[in-house]
């Protein structure tokens, strides 16, 4: 049986309709589910040039489309969307966009979410903050924590996977936030999703320091001392094999990459602009720790070429792969337990 992907066009104003369309051009052995405003996708098909017929889905089904073909959930926008310019009108369908496809994949109506990209100032409120799409999941799914990890495939080496300790957080708020619980907290699930979702039966797992030169023994900063390296110690006592903490200067070499399956950075930028240097457009977001499959592109909404026609859907293209690739890991996973 073919899995069924749901896919959400993202920011309406943004480059999301665009690059659903064009995955929409491929052939794919998975049924592609678009969840968005069925006029703008068709606006964007129109201003491409590209065929795009779009069908009533219905969770029994699973067969594949041909191409030019996408089933529809559909979110009504509020307001006509307009490439480049955004509008909080529509603040409401689009996170409306997100729980649908959340809770549908939640309760097994798909076998797994991918998502488009957004724009924080439309979404965030006084009265409901929206820090992103991984926080946004989580508390959906009532759960206290998920792990935020990229992977990309650079040319003649292996994977690089680098999740993240902090996500959308203001930089002077990062050391408030990291404490040893959290740190074990976050290495507990990236050692399950790397177990479970890659076939990694040993992971091991490079964890960066917060300062620079990882705190040169405390000249630098104490929360390697305090905090990282105790969190380090308790770990590697069940088990675990982890290295650092280390300085992200150097971290990111191949003689430390050979000998790691993933890293642990502590905060967005320390450890994200490495991985996209080494295959931006081609990354794929994994959300690990939720109670299904999500995975998301590597960029943002683009304003600036939205309407263009000129965005590559490369990374939309991977997270689908991706996603695919998860949900195949886990039913493998699953029939061999049942069989043992």
């Amino acid at each position: 049986m073919a899995a069924r992907i749901a896919v959400t066009a993202g920011e309406p104003a943004g480059i999301g309709p665009e690059l659903l369309v064009r995955i929409a051009q491929n052939s794919w052995d998975q049924r592609l589910i678009a969840i968005a405003d069925g006029r703008t996708l068709r606006a964007a098909a129109e201003s491409l040039g590209l065929p795009l017929a779009l069908i009533d889905d219905s969770p029994s089904i699973s067969t594949p489309l041909p191409p030019g073909t996408l089933a529809l959930h559909p979110i009504e926008l509020a307001a006509a969307a307009v490439p480049g310019s955004l509008d909080p009108h529509n603040r409401a369908p689009i996170l409306r966009m997100l729980e649908l496809g959340a809770r549908g994949t939640a309760a097994g109506h798909f076998d797994a979410l991918v998502t488009a990209p957004v724009n924080k100032s439309v979404l965030n409120s006084p009265q409901r903050p929206f820090l992103g799409h991984t926080e946004f999941f989580a508390e959906l799914a009532g759960i206290e924590r998920v792990l935020m990890m990229l992977i990309t495939h650079p040319p003649e080496q292996p994977p690089l996977r680098v999740a993240l300790a902090t996500t959308h957080l203001p930089l002077r708020a990062v050391s408030d936030a990291i404490s040893a619980p959290m740190l074990m907290q976050s290495l507990r699930i990236l050692e399950a999703g790397l177990r479970r979702d890659y076939g990694i039966r040993q992971p091991r797992i490079l964890v960066l320091g917060l300062n620079p030169h990882a705190g040169e023994a405390g000249h630098l900063g104490f929360e390697e001392i305090e905090i990282i390296e105790p969190a380090l110690a308790q770990l590697r006592g069940e088990g675990m094999q982890l290295t650092g903490p280390l300085p992200a200067d150097t971290a990111f070499t191949r003689r430390h990459l050979k000998n790691a399956d993933a890293v642990l950075a502590m905060y967005h930028d320390q450890g994200l602009p490495v991985l996209k240097y080494a295959g931006f457009g081609h990354a794929v977001n994994v959300t690990l720790g939720l109670p299904y499959v999500r995975t998301s592109v590597d960029h943002g909404t683009a304003l600036d070429i939205a309407g263009r026609g000129t965005a590559d859907a490369g990374s939309l293209i991977a997270a689908i792969d991706e996603a695919v690739r998860i949900v195949s890991a886990r039913a493998a996973d699953q029939t061999k337990d049942q069989n043992q």
